[in-house]
């Protein structure tokens, strides 16, 4: 089983590039505007109106091959069999709004989703409040007179939600609650009113897309004599699939995914031909897990191989339909796999060299592929693949303390098929380490990243690996690769990009240059680590909550907040996590017991020493990022600003003191000149109201700032202070708020002592932050709406005064992101070992 989505998925075309844009959420606002704007316009004429936007849009989740390939693909059978979208209740009740704007996107493209969705909280909601227990035998729910009735109206209010929604976006759409499914009693005198399928009549279906409408089922069904009977919607879903045959089978709820119910992770992907006995017999799969992956199976034994199941989140929909990386879980049937340490165990030698060839190391010569295959004869090499050869692998394990990946290939088939991933899980479990060469330039060099702990690039040539501990093991790897890999003209690092490489306490890091040309900066260190926030209440720690949901090693164990003390932490779905209140002393307690790998400080100017000396004084192994200014001033402390500041130093510190959201953005847009500033800098600084934090002030009220924006703080403003500090020279600053929500721009004025021109300098900008990720240097001026909600800088702008005396640079930073909660992440994982970008998804 594997736990970490990592790859290509089922159905997915050859190639991974990934194009950094708007998140979906964005997106869908923009889908939602364009479907408002169209009305009730017919569907052709939606289709042509705004199909080119919408496409555009889809280009911020994915490439452009990505997306144009699958709309290709997905319009190359009749409108029903596109899709059937099973949606759980919990979904319309949490996230309607989202689901309607994720169904008119593809409605908007020509697609027509078949749309099926359940009411199981919705009918709970109701029974309990009425003194009923709902019942359920297998995962079945006992379905009594009573019960009917109240999944009947359930059904029907659902589903006129969803309806009513759809047309809010401009989406024609038709309620269908009944005359698809007829069905028997399962057992009238176990579940009673409860049905088992027997007939599925699409012709509602029909002619709800030949009029231009979605058409949105229940999974009501009836006996012949006409008696209503309940059936599970995943059940009905499975059916319907069956009778539909559609591209794509996906499953909404509102985790995601199935959860591991152990781990607490999302399970990415589901091989069952490996794993359903195995799966089936473990402790936390039953009652409506256990139904799921039984019905799933079921159905996907009645379709073809390639056929796949996706259980993903609403919000997820547009990736896992348009783009190479899919989303979610993903369940397949799959093919049993092989491994082979002789030749003469291949049942068809032929075929496994078949499966070379498509080696681009062969370069497609059948005599080369016979060498090769040839040499294993006096070799020791174990070989990875499955049955039919869509993906094989051969692992040398000589000549060297670590195995060498020596051969990994698949064919278009075993890419988009999921195989790929399949046999690599294999390989994974079966090789505590390993290593391997990818050319840089290669198509799958974010695949391969991805699977690495570790990677270090030179001449072209990336040199990867995993399960490598020992710093020495890493220098001798980096060391006998150099050997191999030739010097070209322009392979030299760039002077302003130095690798970072340490051989003490932390592990490796170095250099990735990812397919952007973005430097990357990793670690082979991949240990859990356990995270407390102390003052989350705000929307700093709102952010931080999210990024460390997403983030691969990280942990929340506590998170103290007074006012919201006992509520459950929203936006954390690792593990059941409450707000508490911690005391000076609780933390103290909870340092000594060595619960805590890292503190984070997410309190008012002027708070939290209490606690950073409580934590100081037991002298335990926690570390600490403080997000107030209470220590950016103090040298015993690391500031931590990785873009202008050693990382190696901040790798090592206990105590890191997080930049200022105005100061980070001003020191990025003033450091390059400094060595040509003449005077004092001017910035002039607009912030989002977030900045003004959630208690009620004029500088957060909506109706104050209508139409208006608030200047504060005229002088000696503390980031004019951390500015002036850290930059060694002075500078003045004037900060405002205007009525946006996040999002700063920065006016800067720089005098020069020296004469440059716009090009000039611009080219000291890029040449300044050429491999850093999270700076984006551009010839345009920047605005806020690009920057809100997104990790980096961007600046741009560059305007020369006509004396080339004076240049004015501007620069955009999200308050909350990179100006806080993304910076912190970054230091977190320089501090812990980490990639420094773990968790951070760029966009």
């Amino acid at each position: 089983m594997i736990l970490r989505r990592a790859g290509l998925r089922l159905a997915r075309s050859l190639g991974s590039s990934i194009c950094p844009g708007a998140p979906s959420s964005c997106i869908q606002h923009q889908l939602s505007t364009a479907g408002r704007l169209n009305g009730v316009a017919r569907v052709s004429t939606r289709y042509n109106s705004t199909r080119s936007t919408v496409i555009q849009l889809l280009n911020n989740i994915g490439s452009k091959r990505e997306v144009e390939q699958y709309l290709r693909y997905f319009t190359s059978v009749d409108s029903q069999q596109f899709a059937v979208i099973k949606v759980g209740g919990a979904i319309i009740t949490q996230n309607l709004n989202e689901l309607a704007s994720s169904l008119a996107f593809l409605n908007h493209v020509g697609l027509f989703p078949i749309v099926l969705h359940g009411t199981g909280p919705q009918i709970n909601e109701i029974l309990e409040a009425e003194g009923v227990v709902p019942e359920y035998i297998d995962g079945i729910r006992i379905t009594d007179s009573k019960t009917m009735s109240v999944v009947r109206r359930c059904f029907l209010e659902q589903n006129l939600k969803l309806v009513d929604a759809l047309e809010k976006q401009g989406v024609r759409a038709r309620p269908i609650t009944g005359g698809v499914f007829t069905a028997e009693y399962l057992d009238r005198d176990k579940y009673q009113l409860v049905g088992k399928i027997k007939k599925v009549d699409n012709t509602p279906i029909e002619a709800s897309i030949q009029a231009g409408a979605l058409p949105i089922l229940t999974s009501l069904a009836e006996t012949p004599d006409g008696q209503i009977l309940n059936v599970n919607a995943d059940v009905a879903a499975g059916e319907l699939a069956r009778v539909i045959q559609p591209l794509k089978i996906v499953y909404l709820n509102e985790k995601g995914g199935l959860i591991h119910g152990e781990s607490g992770e999302k399970i990415s992907v589901i091989n069952l031909d490996e794993e359903y006995d195995s799966l089936m017999k473990q402790p936390w799969v039953k009652y409506g897990t256990k139904l799921k992956i039984k019905e799933i199976r079921d159905l996907l034994m009645h379709l073809p191989r390639s056929s796949s199941v996706a259980i993903i989140s609403t919000g997820d929909l547009q990736k896992e339909l348009f783009t190479d990386s899919g989303a979610g879980t993903m369940i397949r049937r799959g093919y049993k796999l092989l491994t082979r340490d002789r030749l003469d165990q291949f049942e068809s030698v032929d075929a496994f060299k078949n499966a070379l060839i498509q080696d681009p190391f062969f370069n497609g010569s059948t005599e080369l592929v016979n060498s090769y295959v040839d040499s294993l004869n006096d070799a020791k090499f174990k070989a990875y693949a499955d049955e039919p050869f869509e993906a094989v692998a051969v692992v040398n394990e000589i000549d060297s303390d670590i195995p060498v990946l020596d051969k990994f290939v698949a064919s278009k088939d075993g890419w988009q098929n999921n195989v790929a991933d399949n046999v690599w899980s294999a390989l994974r479990s079966d090789k505590s380490s390993l290593q391997w060469v990818v050319p840089e330039d290669s198509e799958r060099a974010s695949w391969f990243f991805d699977r690495a702990d570790g990677s270090f690039v030179k001449n072209g040539k990336i040199l990867f690996w995993y399960g490598v501990e020992s710093a020495d093991t890493i220098t001798k790897m980096i060391k006998d690769f150099s050997k191999t890999v030739p010097q070209t003209a322009g392979s030299r690092l760039r002077p302003s990009q130095p690798r970072l490489y340490s051989t003490l306490a932390r592990p490796c890091i170095g250099r990735l240059v990812n397919k952007s040309g973005a430097n990357r900066y990793y670690s082979s260190s991949t240990k859990k680590a356990r995270v407390a926030l102390i003052g989350a209440r705000g929307y700093t720690g709102q952010n931080l909550i999210s990024l460390i949901n997403k983030h691969p090693h990280l942990e929340v164990v506590h998170v103290s907040s007074r006012e919201l003390a006992g509520k459950d932490v929203d936006g954390y779905t690792k593990s059941a996590v409450k707000y508490e209140n911690l005391q000076v002393e609780d933390v103290a307690r909870l340092e000594k017991e060595g619960s805590v790998d890292m503190w984070v400080m997410a309190l008012p100017n002027g708070v939290c020493k209490p606690f950073v000396n409580a934590i100081a004084d037991v002298g335990g192994n926690g570390a600490i990022v403080d997000l107030s200014a209470d220590y950016r001033f103090d040298n015993t402390w690391v500031y931590g600003l990785p873009e202008l500041n050693d990382r190696t130093v901040i790798a090592k510190a206990k105590s890191v003191a997080n930049p200022g959201c105005y100061a980070t953005g001003s020191q990025l847009a003033i450091a390059p000149l400094l060595p040509y500033v003449s005077g004092q800098p001017t910035i002039f600084g607009v912030s989002g109201y977030s900045g003004a934090g959630t208690k009620p002030s004029p500088k957060n009220d909506i109706n104050v700032l209508s139409d208006n924006l608030i200047p504060y703080t005229l002088t000696d403003h503390i980031h004019e202070r951390e500015v002036s500090t850290r930059l060694g020279t002075n500078v003045s600053f004037v900060p405002h708020v205007g009525q946006w929500f996040q999002g700063i721009t920065l006016t800067i004025s720089i005098p020069l002592e020296k004469q440059l021109s716009s090009k000039d300098v611009r080219s000291i900008y890029e040449e300044k932050y050429t491999g850093e990720p999270l700076v984006k240097v551009t010839h345009d001026i920047p605005l806020v709406k690009d920057i809100a909600g997104k990790h980096g800088v961007i600046i741009g702008g560059f305007g020369v005064h006509s004396s080339q005396s004076r240049v004015v640079v501007v620069a955009t930073i999200d308050n909350l992101l990179k100006g806080a909660a993304t910076q912190c992440v970054q230091n977190i994982n320089l501090m812990l070992g980490y990639d420094e970008l773990a968790g951070i998804t760029m966009n």
